[in-house]
Parts: C-alpha cells; structure tokens; sequence
C-alpha cells in the first residue's frame, strides 16, 4: 500500500499572533462601544476612539485599521458590536456613520505617525508629542468626516454639526488621549 506524503505550508506564527491581537482590540472595540453614556444632542459617548488610539499605537498601521475593520465587518453582518447594541449596514450608512467608518483611518494615522510607517516599534521609546500627534491627527480626522457626513445627511450646516458633535466631546477625547499616551509609555505591550 502506497500512501503519499504532501508538506503542508504553516502560517506563520507572526501572523497568527497579529490576527489574534488584532481579533482581540476588534471585540475591546465592541465592549468600547457598549460602555456609553447618553447625550441629549449627539451620539453617545463611548470609548471607541481609545480602542482606535489603541489599536493604532500597539498593532501599527496595517493590523491597527484591519482590526477596527474586523470590528465593522462583524456589526455589518448583525453582530451587535455597536453603540447601544445596534449592528447592521443601516447603522454604518446613518448620520453617525461617518464616525464609525473613518475609526480604520484614525488607527492607520495613529499607527503610520508612532511606527513611522509599517515596521512596528515599543510606543514606549516613542517620544510623547510624536504619541499626541498621532491621536490628535486621528481624532482630528475621524471626527471631521463625522461631522461632515452627519450634516450632509441631515442636512444642516457644518457649523451646526460642528456645535453638537464635535465641541461637547472633546474633554473626553483629551482624556482619551491622555489614557492611551499613558498606557502606550507604560512599556509593557511591545507589538512585536
């Protein structure tokens, strides 16, 4: 009896490792976006945008925004991953939106400016104000697309949408910067 004998090629144990941090900051953004606190004009507060910080400054670039599109993808196909436990394209393409779907952006920005491109390093030997660049840029960007796609929806102006989704949340998104240079300087998550 002739049997045959096939190598089979692993994946690579790097790889592995990525995708299950990556796996892993994608369910810690489900768990963000379910710790929320209410607002009377706006969207809630959650913490997402300290998953995306995350995400950007200990995955990088690449895996960082993979991960926050793994999270979309599960609350595109109806896990109940978003705020509220909401999931569904029909939340993606509401007027709040534009937030979610600029997080994989704001990951990518975080992690290009802190791993200056897609070679990964500790955020702890990462100079402070290269960290707050980084989160700045990022928040920057994912709460102009947010605020500019809510007033195109909605139709009322950006300044209006400016005044109610942008200026009641940034104490909280300074705190959120604060969070995650202080938990980036700890040195103890090395990405690679």
């Amino acid at each position: 009896m002739n049997t045959e004998q096939q190598n089979v090629d692993l994946v690579d144990a790097e790889v592995v490792g990525r995708f299950a941090r990556a796996a892993l900051l994608a369910a810690l953004m489900a768990a963000g976006a379910w710790v929320s606190i209410p607002m009377p004009l706006g969207p809630s507060i959650t913490l997402q945008m300290l998953v995306v910080f995350l995400a950007g400054l200990f995955l990088g670039p690449a895996w960082g925004a993979f991960s926050i599109v793994l999270y979309l993808f599960a609350g595109a196909i109806g896990v109940p991953v978003f705020a509220e436990r909401t999931s569904g394209l029909g939340v993606l393409l509401a007027e709040t939106g534009g937030f979610l779907l600029s997080f994989p952006v704001g990951a990518l920005v975080v992690g290009l400016v802190v791993h200056r491109g897609r070679s990964l390093r500790n955020p702890a030997g990462v100079s402070t104000p290269v960290i707050v660049a980084g989160l700045v840029a990022a928040t920057a960007i994912v709460y102009g697309v947010g605020f500019v796609w809510y007033a195109e929806l909605t139709q009322i102006s950006l300044g209006a949408s400016f005044t109610a989704l942008v200026v009641p949340y940034i104490p909280g998104e300074i705190v959120k910067i604060v969070a995650a240079t202080a938990i980036a300087k700890l040195g103890r998550i090395d990405p690679r």
